[in-house]
C-alpha cells in the first residue's frame, strides 16, 4: 500500500516540478535524498512524526525549523502538504519512487550483474556500455560477485534475468541428461 503511495506522491511532485523549468530534478531529488536521511538518522524525529497524539501544526512547526532553510521551496511546500495528509511517514519509500521515474525521464534503466570474481573497472565499463548500446539506454548498474556461478554473468535488467554463467548452463546439461 504504501508503496503505491509513494509512487503517487513522487509522480506529483515530478509534475509539480515539471511546472517551473527553473527547477532542476536534480535538485529536488538531492533535497528529498537529503530530507530522507535526517528522517533515517534521527529516531526522535521519527517517533515524532509518527505519533498520532501530536498534532499536524505541532509537526509542521517541527518541519518549518529543520527544513526551513535548507530546502527548494518546491521541496519543502511538498513536506507541509505530506504532513496535512499524515503521509511524511513514508518520505524515504517516496523518494525511492521519486528516484525511480526520474530514471524513467532521463531513459536510465537499471541493472544488477552478477560475476563469479570481482572484475576491474575497465571491464566493467566494457560490460555496461555493451548492456547500454544492446538496450538502447543508459545504465546504472548496480555489480555483485558470486563464485558459485563459476564464470560467465548473470545480468537482470527490469526483472528479467539474462543468466550466461557456467553453473546455469551446467545445470541445463544435467537435466537434459536426467530426461534422456
Amino acid at each position: 500500500m504504501s508503496e503505491l503511495a509513494a509512487k503517487r506522491w513522487a509522480k506529483a511532485l515530478i509534475e509539480l516540478a515539471q511546472e517551473d523549468e527553473k527547477i532542476s530534478m536534480e535538485t529536488v531529488f538531492e533535497d528529498l535524498k537529503k530530507v530522507s536521511q535526517i528522517f533515517a538518522e534521527s529516531e526522535e524525529l521519527k517517533s515524532v512524526i509518527n505519533n498520532p497524539s501530536i498534532s499536524t501544526e505541532e509537526k509542521q512547526i517541527v518541519i518549518c525549523k529543520l527544513f526551513q532553510d535548507r530546502l527548494i521551496p518546491v521541496v519543502y511546500n511538498f513536506l507541509f502538504v505530506l504532513n496535512l495528509r499524515k503521509r511524511l511517514g513514508i518520505i524515504s519509500e517516496i523518494t525511492d519512487a521519486f528516484e525511480k521515474e526520474l530514471e524513467v525521464i532521463k531513459n536510465i534503466v537499471r541493472v544488477d550483474v552478477t560475476s563469479a570474481i570481482d572484475l576491474n573497472d575497465e571491464k566493467k565499463e566494457e560490460i555496461k556500455t555493451r548492456i547500454s548500446e544492446k538496450i538502447h539506454k543508459d545504465v546504472k548498474v548496480h555489480w555483485d560477485v558470486d563464485s558459485d556461478i563459476i564464470a560467465g554473468l548473470i545480468l537482470n535488467i527490469n526483472d528479467t534475468v539474462v543468466d550466461n554463467s557456467i553453473k546455469h548452463k551446467l545445470d541445463e546439461l544435467s537435466s537434459k541428461i536426467i530426461r534422456g
